[in-house]
């Protein structure tokens, strides 16, 4: 396999209670193509800085960044957010329907060129994951653990190179865990003629059996702890 995310020394520093704190201490990864890696840690190590810091979302941090090789500095940050795609815990719902939320990311100058899902697509998505809405019902007035799924195929219709997924299971039973388990993994497995594909989770759960390493970050490191279990 070959690496298609990689950070060399990537550090971060944000304030705490107690004053600055340095959040990442030079860490640096290497993610192949085909690969889900779980992130796991104590809650408040960081890991969701690191989520936000390999999407470029994070002003302030340092290092180097490089998908397929290609440096982040050779590429716009709309661009590098096209390909490294960020997840976030918390989803966000536009106001609108069901339909204008999937569809959102196409009316941004990034992709204003392509053409949009069908809605088709849309609704087999969803379906997929168990959300049974119609595409014209106001987007706030979905359950968390719905708004969740809708944000996941949200991006995965984005179709990027990597999935950054921060926590992407916490709202949802083990049914829909499940229904998102298995897309995440089809997603990796349709992009593998493509140039590849590959995953990055944090999770608190228990292993789902999807991923392929596990890292732990602690204390500002990142240490890979091999093969989830």
């Amino acid at each position: 396999m070959s690496v298609l995310l990689e950070a060399r020394g990537l550090s971060a520093i944000l304030p705490g209670d107690a004053g600055d704190v340095r959040v990442l201490d030079r860490v640096s990864l290497a993610v192949d193509a085909g690969e889900i890696v779980d992130v796991v840690g104590p809650s408040g190590s960081g890991k969701s800085t690191l989520l936000r810091a390999l999407a470029q979302l994070l002003p302030g941090a340092t290092g180097e960044l490089l998908i397929g090789g290609e440096s982040s500095a050779a590429l716009a940050p709309a661009r590098w957010r096209a390909r490294v795609a960020l997840l976030p815990q918390k989803p966000v719902m536009f106001a609108g329907t069901l339909r204008e939320n999937l569809v959102y990311p196409w009316s941004l100058g990034v992709r204003h060129a392509e053409a949009a899902p069908e809605d088709r697509l849309l609704a087999e998505g969803l379906a997929r994951l168990g959300v049974e809405a119609a595409l014209d019902r106001d987007a706030t007035r979905l359950s968390v653990g719905q708004a969740a799924r809708v944000a996941f195929l949200r991006t995965l219709l984005t179709d990027p190179s990597v999935l950054l997924l921060d926590e992407p299971d916490a709202a949802l039973d083990d049914i829909s865990a499940d229904a998102l388990a298995a897309m995440t993994c089809e997603f990796v497995s349709a992009r593998a003629g493509r140039g590849g594909g590959a995953v990055v989770r944090v999770r608190h759960h228990r292993s789902d059996g999807i991923a392929s390493r596990r890292l732990h970050l602690e204390a500002g490191h990142l240490t890979d702890t091999g093969v989830a279990r």
